[in-house]
């Protein structure tokens, strides 16, 4: 059976719908950087879909081929996620989508090196006879956060944001936005096929201590 990151590492991605810290160790990821609203047709945001899913499976299906990966093993390809922010705001503001600046990404198997990285990416634009110079190896280690399962629409999200921020006051902690800790969201769900008011998405803020 193929491994599944979801279900065997459930604290980082099926968090319950109420807030709860965790710490995150250092994943690497398949990531392309952009801006500007990602419900746009034809945009930035939609274009780096085809990008990191073209290397994601490259990587999944080198298994047919003849280059071998060493320390292979099956996987699903795990969910796609994406760190958000905007200039001079803290957190996210969801009235200015265009505002938006983002990272999307899917995490990489252990057994992926950049050298197996960069082997992934001239595949794919050998045989899909694409530029993907957008994409990049991207290495994260993003300590203690605070994260909460978030089930509705996307625009609905500051509700369980406003839950998290209790939680943090209640508690002691406090948000620890920075330029390298930003708003995370992990889609559980395919937005093309749930309705919007059924989707998971994990949402995760770094945080501290207070004071």
């Amino acid at each position: 059976m193929a491994f599944d990151y979801k279900k065997e590492y459930k604290e980082y991605y099926m968090p319950k719908a109420k807030p709860e810290l965790v710490t995150v160790p250092r994943m690497n990821y398949i990531a392309v950087r952009g801006s500007g609203d990602p419900n746009v047709e034809g945009g930035e945001y939609k274009e780096s879909m085809g990008l990191l899913y073209g290397i994601a499976f490259t990587i999944k299906m080198s298994k047919m081929g003849g280059h071998k990966i060493e320390g292979y093993f099956d996987y699903v390809v795990p969910p796609l996620e994406g760190f958000w922010w905007q200039e001079g705001v803290e957190g996210i503001d969801y009235s200015h989508k265009e505002d938006f600046r983002w990272i999307s990404m899917i995490r990489l198997p252990d057994f992926v090196t950049e050298e197996e990285f960069r082997w992934a990416v001239s595949e794919a634009e050998k045989k899909k006879k694409q530029d993907f110079s957008k994409v990049e190896f991207l290495s994260v280690e993003e300590g203690l956060c605070i994260q909460c399962m978030h089930i509705g629409d996307y625009d609905d999200e500051p509700t369980t944001v406003a839950l998290m921020d209790r939680y943090l006051a209640e508690n002691g902690y406090e948000n620890d936005f920075s330029p390298e800790r930003m708003h995370h969201e992990i889609y559980l769900s395919d937005a093309r096929r749930v309705a919007p008011e059924r989707r998971k998405t994990v949402i995760r803020h770094p945080v501290r201590k207070s004071g």
